[in-house]
């Protein structure tokens, strides 16, 4: 109760206490909406609605567990009011700014060794949820767990589907593993010049009126390419990104390697498996420049295989300046805090029910568009009126 006076963020689910300080930034629905809920009972608002939480959020949030509640807790009173008591498995009420968390007790006398028993006890727990003990996980979490993960077999789909919040180490090494790691701004400050760069060089190219369309087939029924065209052609190589984007993610990113095949479980877990298991590890939110380069570079000499030079820089500037934007948006899905009903806000919430829940569907992160017609859309939730 103290701690919630504060700023700190203590839920109760039924008895146990859940400390959620270091979570609360993270929360999909928002920041304001889990400390409205600071000091109260969250039982009903798992189930929702508005949103039903699944079996994942339900585990991670036993990551976050102190203890069980035995004593009776007052809600949250305005300034200058009244704290009123109500007993643990009561307090499903909405609380709304301007509250000050004042918590008080009622005064029974406290038994220094019933809280030592207290503590060592096992809680009730609700059964959709089981608990990630890391102590006792299939890998070791001491030791990287890059050269672990293809042992795992057949247990490997279900163990890297149940995200925990702890950071991931790959390497023995410390150079390898510094290479697998970047801020996110690293990627705008390494790519963002480049874009630019080549966004010039695009265009200046195409105002010496040398660029034509099917000339290495025809001279007689080319196409010249002004340098007009150079916003429309950037902002097809976007749409390209978008859509490659979506195929990345759905057919090489989420590719289930066989259960006997050791490497091909690692390489997934170092493409992305990696990013499932530890969603929230900031460092391994965006690509490393690097691994990139090569990846892009690869891109780029496909276009420059099926357009003409310049055409094909111009999509190519286009493409590279989307895979920037997707890559930040990436990163603010998972550490932004979007106001409640903007597009970012829905799309954040879109994407984290792709991590917890819908893992086979959802693939489209800075845009939804691709999930229609490729009919992997994460269906709308519905809460029927019950009895």
């Amino acid at each position: 109760r103290a701690r919630c006076a504060q700023g700190a963020c203590l839920v109760r689910c039924r008895r146990r206490l859940y400390d959620l300080s270091g979570f609360v930034r993270l929360h999909p629905g928002g920041e304001q909406l889990l400390r409205r809920r600071a000091g109260t009972d969250v039982s009903a608002a798992l189930d929702g609605p508005p949103h039903r939480h699944s079996a994942n959020a339900r585990r991670w949030l036993e990551q976050y567990y102190v203890g069980e509640s035995r004593r009776k807790l007052a809600l949250p009173v305005p300034l200058g009011g009244t704290a009123v008591t109500v007993p643990n498995r009561v307090c499903h009420r909405r609380f709304t700014a301007g509250f000050s968390f004042s918590f008080q007790s009622q005064p029974e006398p406290v038994d220094g060794k019933e809280v030592d028993a207290a503590a060592q006890t096992p809680a009730r727990m609700d059964p959709r949820c089981k608990t990630v003990d890391v102590e006792k996980d299939l890998v070791d979490w001491q030791k990287p767990l890059l050269w672990q993960v293809g042992y795992l077999g057949e247990k490997y789909d279900e163990w890297v589907h149940q995200p925990v919040d702890r950071p991931i180490r790959l390497f023995h090494s410390d150079f390898l593993e510094s290479l697998s790691k970047t801020a996110w701004y690293v990627v705008f400050i390494v790519w963002a010049p480049v874009v630019l760069y080549l966004s010039w060089v695009s265009y200046t190219s195409l105002a010496q009126g040398n660029t034509r369309l099917f000339s290495s087939f025809t001279s007689e029924y080319s196409i010249p390419v002004h340098k007009y065209y150079f916003p429309f052609i950037f902002l097809l190589g976007m749409f390209l990104w978008s859509l490659l984007e979506y195929l990345i993610h759905r057919f090489v990113f989420h590719m289930k390697p066989p259960a006997s095949n050791y490497y091909l479980i690692t390489l997934h877990f170092l493409l992305h498996g990696q990013h499932h298991k530890s969603p929230f590890d900031s460092s391994r939110l965006v690509f490393p420049p690097v691994p990139a380069s090569l990846v892009i570079g690869f891109f780029y000499g496909i276009l420059r295989l099926l357009l003409p030079e310049v055409l094909g820089l111009s999509v190519f500037v286009g493409g590279l300046c989307g895979y920037v934007i997707y890559d930040m948006m990436h990163y603010y899905l998972h550490y932004g805090s979007p106001k409640k009903g903007t597009y970012l806000y829905g799309l954040k919430a879109y994407h984290v029910k792709h991590h917890f829940e819908h893992q086979k569907s959802g693939f489209g992160i800075s845009t939804r568009f691709w999930d229609y017609p490729f009919q992997t859309l994460i269906p709308e939730e519905t809460f029927e009126k019950e009895d």
